[in-house]
């Protein structure tokens, strides 16, 4: 005689030790497997007594792809979406991150209030869930570039002249600052390569020499690694390009080959220290492709397959596109369109509170309905970012999936 008993039920009985002693075996019943949670051959067996076969897949993952599953396509594209509003009203902050649906929030001037408690408090509400928490990031590069008037740590522009050991000491002190407020995720590691004094990227650069920018974006993003996650910037690099890109598209003289002899270096560092993103510049590099590399398919290959890079793309802020004053790139939902079909994952925003997500989305919506974004690539990209968000979780790891109808254990007696 068989009997079948839902896994919280015979754990029970045999926690109360009412258990039958005279079960013979204990085997695992799937339902016909679902695609999105693996072949059942992925199962393993976990030693304990009873013993009980369970699915084995990587917790982070199963819960990923369930949220993923059950988001509409404008939740999707919703979720690729980091943007700012200004002032420091944690109910103000809270209601335009959770109204458009956002998957992150920048934390800019305007935000941060006189004191880190303060600060601490906004992003408590920003961040929602602690399951699944929003994006918090911020531009904290020290030096010339820092948000945070309670930031004392040395920027590039001092540490340049240093050795690595200072970036790294540097970058550990800001990174448990940023956690200590709240903020999971920074934009802080400048890995453009610059000798230049006239470039309106020299004093925010590790140096003029690959190697030695290298071996500080090595430091920092070790270093700040265990506080917040890092982004690496602005790929393929401004250092080489006269010219700012808050108010133009510059130009790069380089060919491919003289790139990876040079700027790529520190890109390539950066990625092998473990950066969980990399933030494109709006620049061009005519040899390679004439589109500013933010929205070029080619740029963001280069990334993926020559580099070795899987984390998460971000663009730099997608308003710097338009204050360019170049016709070509005056549609900011256009922008948003290009963007993610070249590849990139997340979609930077620093607009103001006239920001409208809404349009952005129904440009989205289109682009993917017509062909011109996959909708493979899309959920390849939420699933960046949900992953990201999730390790966020302390338990993630730890986290057992519950167990439903599809999964139950058949005791024989």
């Amino acid at each position: 005689m068989s009997k079948t008993q839902h896994p919280i039920a015979l754990w029970a009985a045999v926690i109360s030790g009412t258990a039958v002693t005279s079960v013979l075996a204990f085997s695992l019943f799937v339902a016909p497997p679902v695609d999105r949670f693996g072949d059942p051959a992925n199962y393993t067996r976990i030693n304990s007594v009873p013993e009980v076969e369970q699915w084995g897949s990587h917790p982070v993952d199963f819960y990923v792809e369930n949220v993923l599953a059950s988001m509409t396509l404008e939740q999707k594209i919703r979720s690729l979406i980091i943007a700012n509003y200004p002032g420091t009203d944690p109910a103000s902050l809270h209601a335009f991150v959770q109204d458009n649906e956002l998957g992150g929030f920048i934390v800019m001037g305007s935000n941060v209030p006189a004191t880190s408690t303060e600060l601490a408090e906004e992003t408590s509400v920003i961040a929602g869930s602690p399951e699944l928490p929003r994006l918090i990031g911020i531009d904290e590069e020290g030096g010339l570039i820092k948000r945070l008037p309670y930031d004392d740590f040395a920027g590039a522009d001092t540490l340049r002249n240093e050795p690595a050991s200072a970036t790294y000491s540097a970058f550990t002190g800001r990174g448990e600052l940023l956690s200590s407020v709240g903020v999971n995720l920074n934009f802080g590691v400048v890995a453009d390569v610059s000798g230049d004094p006239q470039s309106f990227i020299y004093g925010r650069s590790f140096g003029g020499d690959p190697t030695s920018v290298a071996e500080r974006v090595t430091a920092a993003v070790t270093g700040e690694g265990p506080s917040v996650l890092s982004t690496i910037k602005h790929f393929p690099g401004h250092g080489s390009a006269p010219g700012d890109s808050h108010v133009g598209v510059p130009l790069s003289p380089l060919t491919f080959d003289q790139w990876l002899a040079s700027d790529a270096i520190p890109f390539q560092a950066g990625i092998d220290a473990g950066t969980s993103m990399v933030m494109f510049g709006h620049l061009a590099f005519p040899a390679v492709d004439n589109t500013p590399s933010s929205l070029s398919k080619t740029w963001h290959h280069i990334l993926r397959d020559n580099l070795g890079f899987s984390g998460v793309i971000i663009t730099d802020d997608m308003t710097m596109l338009e204050q360019s004053h170049l016709p070509e790139y005056a549609d900011r939902v256009n922008n948003a369109v290009l963007a993610l079909a070249a590849g990139n994952d997340v979609l930077l925003y620093v607009a103001g509170s006239d920001f409208d997500a809404g349009a952005i989305v129904s440009g989205v919506v289109s682009a993917v309905n017509t062909g011109q974004i996959s909708s493979a690539q899309l959920d390849d990209s939420v699933r960046r970012v949900l992953t990201l968000r999730r390790m966020l979780y302390p338990e993630a790891e730890s986290w057992i999936p519950p167990c439903d109808e599809r999964c139950f254990i058949r005791v024989t007696y």
